[in-house]
């Protein structure tokens, strides 16, 4: 009975990835082809957005990445947009960048959350590949102090992800505020485009959680069922 619920809940959980990535591609495809009224392109959308926040020495670069590949550096201080953001008028490569461009603030602000997610980050790299591979092999070779110890590194990516999803939220937050006060876009159509593409981005983020946190639930019944 605990395979089936456990395959249950992992075709549950790849449904719900799926849907969450094929949601944000959809929107933001359609969005796409919505022009902005404000005529900007998705870099200078960025800088103004930093400029209006008062935060210098940020540099906006055109990425190398494929879609929807736009990040914030925070170590470099750059923002990197894909070239359908960089260089495009449309609505959703302003939303994009205005949330790029809402982590660069919210270094600049020492937003808490923010700032713990950077300290985890080597910790979580590291507990992605190890801790899965010493989980296993502690339940194969029945050695319950290995399998822990892989269970406590891969607590590590649960505790980023967890903690990623008020930076990514709060960035959200940032972009569409920014968005509409500073007139950026305007109408209910290009309004109604701000809330898809956000809206679609923060499930990927739940999704993601979510398949981590049940991971880390499910191999921590198996090992201490053992005990």
């Amino acid at each position: 009975m605990a395979g089936i619920f456990f395959f249950a809940c992992i075709i549950g959980l790849l449904i719900l990835t799926g849907l969450a990535q094929a949601g944000v591609k959809s929107a933001f495809n359609k969005y796409s082809k919505v022009r902005s009224s404000s005529g900007m392109t998705g870099a200078q959308a960025a800088e103004a957005m930093l400029q209006a926040a008062g935060i210098n020495g940020v540099r906006i670069e055109r990425s190398q990445g494929g879609m929807l590949s736009d990040h914030y550096d925070p170590t470099a201080n750059v923002i990197r947009l894909s070239p359908e953001v960089y260089g495009s008028h449309s609505v959703a490569a302003l939303v994009v960048a205005f949330h790029e461009a809402g982590h660069a603030i919210q270094k600049a602000n020492r937003y808490a959350p923010l700032v713990i997610r950077n300290l985890v980050v080597p910790m979580a790299s590291f507990g992605s590949g190890a801790g899965m591979v010493l989980i296993i092999i502690g339940l194969m070779l029945n050695t319950l102090g290995l399998a822990i110890l892989g269970l406590l590194l891969f607590s590590a990516v649960v505790f980023f992800q967890l903690v990623n999803l008020p930076v990514e939220f709060d960035a959200s937050a940032r972009a569409k505020r920014a968005l509409i006060q500073h007139g950026f876009v305007h109408g209910a159509d290009e309004e109604k485009g701000v809330n898809k593409v956000l809206n679609a981005a923060a499930l990927t983020y739940v999704a993601a959680t979510a398949v981590s946190v049940f991971y880390l639930l499910y191999y921590a019944m198996i090992i201490f069922s053992r005990r």
